[in-house]
């Protein structure tokens, strides 16, 4: 569920804003890189910590 909750929230951004995503699913770290190439906005990294990933998402222009 996190790519669906993340494109909603894209769609209420403005081009160049970040997101910041927080997940207990292991599986984004494979799926955010992956959606961001196929929707063409930048993903800037991931931080790991005690099984919650934060995920960091720039908005294309």
């Amino acid at each position: 569920m996190p790519i669906a909750h993340t494109a909603r929230k894209m769609k209420e951004l403005k081009p160049g804003q970040v997101l910041e995503v927080l997940s207990d699913d292991e599986g984004i770290k494979e799926d955010m890189p992956n959606w961001c190439k196929t929707t063409g906005n930048e993903f800037l990294g991931l931080q790991e910590e005690k099984g919650l990933y934060r995920v960091f998402v720039k908005k294309s222009g």
